[in-house]
Parts: structure tokens; sequence; C-alpha cells
């Protein structure tokens, strides 16, 4: 999704409360990854991996200058020969600690292995976040955007909106100018490697 259709998706929600739930988990991310300096770990599930999530975080880092916000996608399997950026195992949650923020995505129920391993890095003093399920991941987290079990929105939206709040400035919109040098910058650069 390009910056426009953020953008048209953006004025249709105004004033909605999606809008707003979408704007403050952001501030809340952007807030963490500010606050510690060990990183953004991103996670998904057995079944979802949350790769366009790491790539859009991973632009919005570098347009809004805030290198923080870059995240290490962790996954379940890492294929053989796989680039060091997208070969970090589960193994890395268990290393998780004080400064890192650990942001869960979440479709459906994730299994009591990955609970287990995100209420282990909570215990060592990590930033525990959860986007999309809710139950016992919301009741983990130490600030949580769930969806609803038929969503107005889809996750793939959410996410959308919450990297695009994420890397905008505080107190929200960016002057006309860099906002069309964004546009542009978005519209020119080829796509990330992911």
């Amino acid at each position: 999704m390009d910056a426009v259709r953020v953008s048209l998706l953006r004025e249709m929600l105004a004033g909605t409360e999606w809008l707003r739930a979408t704007r403050a988990f952001a501030g809340t991310l952007t807030t963490a990854v500010r606050r510690g300096p060990g990183g953004l770990l991103l996670v998904g599930t057995a079944a979802y991996e949350p790769w366009h999530l790491a790539a859009h975080l991973d632009e919005e880092a570098a347009w809004s200058g805030l290198p923080a916000l870059s995240p290490t996608l962790v996954r379940y399997r890492v294929p053989p020969g796989a680039p060091a950026h997208l070969a970090v195992d589960l193994g890395r949650l268990a290393a998780a600690g004080r400064g890192e923020t650990l942001l869960v995505v979440a479709p459906g129920a994730p299994g009591a292995p990955l609970l287990e391993r995100v209420d282990s890095a909570r215990r060592s003093g990590a930033t525990v976040l959860a986007l999309g399920a809710g139950g016992d991941l919301a009741g983990l987290a130490h600030d949580a955007l769930t969806l609803p079990p038929e969503p107005a929105l889809s996750l793939d939206l959410v996410q959308h909106l919450v990297s695009s709040a994420a890397g905008a400035p505080p107190g929200g919109r960016r002057p006309f100018r860099d906002r069309l040098s964004r546009l542009a910058d978005r519209l020119t650069t080829p796509p990330p490697r992911w």
C-alpha cells in the first residue's frame, strides 16, 4: 500500500475510534523504541510471519530519521542460506531483555510456546506490544491493539496505519513540503528486499 492509499484510508477513518487507537498504539511503539537502546524485535506466529510490517517499519525508520524503528524480524523457520537480516530465529526471544521492545503480531491465538517466550521476555525487562488477537497475548503485553473477531479493518490495513503513524513526528502531521517530499521518495524508491 502506498502513501496515497494510507492517506485516503486515514481520511475515511477520521473521527473513528480506529484511527485514534492505531495512533495511540503507534505512539507507544515509538516511545518504547526511543527509550530503549536494545532495538525492536518483531515476531508473528507459526502460521503468520509479519514480513510486510517489517518492511514498512524499516521504511518508516529511514524516512523518519528514527533508526530504532527498524525491526529485527524473528522467524519460526529460517530457510537455509537466508541473508543475515532474515536469519533470526525464535532463540533470539530468549535473549530479549531490558531496553528492547518486542512487537508480536498475531491474527489468531498464538500457541503456548510463543506465549511462554513472550512472558519470559517481559519478565526479563523487554517492553511487549501486541497487535491482532486479544486474549492471553494482550494480557501479557504492556500495550495491545486488539482487532475484533470480525474486524471492520483487516490486520494488513491496521499494520499500515500503525507503521505510518509510528514514523510520524510527535504531534501528528508533517508540513506539506515534507509530506510531498516523502510521497515522491516512496514513489521513486525501489521496494525493499523482504
